[in-house]
């Protein structure tokens, strides 16, 4: 149902780092709340109280938080193929049937799900504990493509296919669609569909705007792994 992704880390990431980028990879929080601890007094460097905002630690260097030393996690990612009837928001992880159970023996580390799918959508779920990616992929300025399968409440006319092709606006911004089709094309109501955008629920609002309803979405290829 899944498929775990231990990478090693390239070289480079053993050249020296900001402190703040060392703190949230270790402790889960991020840059921001990082530079707050630093600027408190909180964070040693080798037994050294380090208020400077910018300084560089190697991993040799030890570096503590309230006398516990912080040590920087493995990078996990994690791929699930999400089932039906399971929520993906990143809030209430709690819940009986969110896909965090789903994927809560697959290792140690907390990770969260990225670029989240309805409760009734299925298809490739990304799940992490890297901050850095995170903010790359949920950017707005990123255009990594996505592929979906999805079903029409109702035939999807050429007029429509090729109108979805050059360019749908929503919220004033024009939605890329390198790629759209008919999957059967004895069947009009079953398309595949590529697309750059990565805001929440575009693949149906795209087709809200011409009068369809999307009946179920797969999500069956994130580009960034190819």
């Amino acid at each position: 149902m899944y498929k775990i992704l231990i990478m090693k880390e390239p070289k480079q990431e053993y050249k020296p780092i900001r402190l703040n980028r060392y703190i949230a990879n270790a402790s889960a929080c991020t840059r921001r709340e990082a530079d707050q601890l630093i600027k408190e007094g909180k964070i040693r460097v080798n037994g050294k109280i380090v208020t400077e905002l910018g300084t560089k630690v190697k991993r040799s260097d030890t570096v503590e938080w309230n006398e516990k030393k912080l040590q920087a996690r493995r990078k996990i990612y994690l791929l699930l193929n999400k089932p039906k009837g399971f929520i993906s928001t990143v809030k209430n992880t709690e819940a009986p049937r969110h896909v965090i159970q789903l994927v809560k023996n697959a290792c140690k580390e907390r990770i969260y799900p990225i670029n989240q799918l309805d409760r009734e959508d299925t298809g490739l779920l990304l799940f992490t504990n890297d901050g850095d990616l995170t903010r790359k992929l949920t950017a707005p300025t990123y255009r990594k493509s996505q592929v979906f399968r999805i079903n029409l409440n109702k035939p999807l006319s050429e007029e429509h296919l090729k109108l979805i092709k050059k360019g749908i606006k929503i919220e004033n911004e024009v939605i890329e669609v390198p790629n759209i089709r008919w999957a059967d094309e004895k069947d009009k109501t079953n398309i595949g569909i590529e697309l750059l955008s990565h805001k929440n629920r575009v693949v149906k609002r795209i087709f809200k705007q011409l009068g369809y309803k999307v009946i179920k979405v797969d999500r069956v290829l994130l580009k960034f792994f190819k």
